[in-house]
């Protein structure tokens, strides 16, 4: 499967759009993580814990889109875009959507 963030796969040419597709995932934050990352926004820098966990929401939220393009039969999905909204205090969702198409064999115009 072929993810990207262009309209385009350079040297493949688009034969069919399948349609929307999108994945996403709600996280809420996590009291150990919170002390821990409270103490690091005292002295500043990097809250490494939120990142990791706002790096796994997008990998999630990539497969869930990534299935749902393989279910429709898709080789790719083109224009892939992230969003992220707080849902309720402590908790934010993530997903990732973009155009599932169908590709002309490599080679073949």
């Amino acid at each position: 499967m072929i993810l990207s963030t262009t309209d385009f796969v350079p040297g493949r040419q688009v034969v069919e759009v399948l349609g929307l597709v999108r994945g996403n995932t709600v996280r809420a934050r996590h009291v150990g993580r919170d002390i821990t990352a409270g103490l690091r926004h005292l002295v500043g820098g990097e809250i490494e814990e939120y990142t990791k966990v706002m790096a796994e929401a997008r990998e999630q939220a990539l497969d869930r889109m990534t299935e749902q393009a393989v279910a429709l039969g898709a080789d790719a999905v083109l224009m892939v875009r992230f969003s992220s909204a707080e849902v309720m205090r402590n908790a934010a969702e993530v997903i990732a959507y973009g155009t599932a198409v169908r590709l002309a064999p490599a080679g073949k115009d």
